[in-house]
């Protein structure tokens, strides 16, 4: 009997090690910056999505159906006059697709403000200073360029 409980405990030990190892990644994997900053950006996209939708169902949607003589999109829709007489909503399907589409430009405009902020900020570096060794070069090339009588392209520009 000792024979079968010891390939047993060592079965639950390693399962327990195992299970540690994957507890441990877990915790590694929840606490790196992205999947927080995931997270961040799905609670902020639902609470914009229910605004969104808010502003398409309770102010756009009724402006578009006044100014087409009054049509009211949340019944638009065909009855099948067969079977259970299945009511196909039209109205909430246009509703859903302009709340795509009003969601989709938000979420445009907000990269591309965002990209502008980002260029500005990534100015040009400044071209890097030269090296010592370039300078003493130029001053040599100089020197030798003035003793030969020749004009080098830097001796124009400071006479300019």
């Amino acid at each position: 009997m000792e024979n079968e409980k010891k390939p047993t405990e060592e079965t639950l030990q390693k399962a327990g090690k195992g299970l540690k190892s994957v507890v441990g990644e877990f915790k590694e994997f929840i606490s790196k910056g992205n999947v927080l900053d995931m997270a961040v950006g799905l609670i902020v996209g639902s609470a914009f999505t229910a605004i969104v939708n808010s502003l398409v169902d309770d102010i756009l949607m009724p402006i578009i159906g006044t100014v087409l003589a009054g049509i009211n999109f949340s019944s638009l829709g065909i009855t099948i006059p067969w079977g259970n007489h299945p009511f196909i909503a039209i109205g909430s399907f246009l509703n859903t697709v302009i709340t795509f589409l009003l969601t989709a430009l938000c979420v445009f405009l907000i990269v591309k403000v965002m990209n502008m902020f980002r260029r500005k900020q990534e100015e040009k570096p400044a071209p890097p200073k030269p090296s010592k060794e370039e300078i003493l070069l130029t001053e040599i090339r100089d020197l030798l360029a003035a003793q030969q009588g020749k004009e080098t392209a830097e001796t124009e520009e400071k006479k300019d």
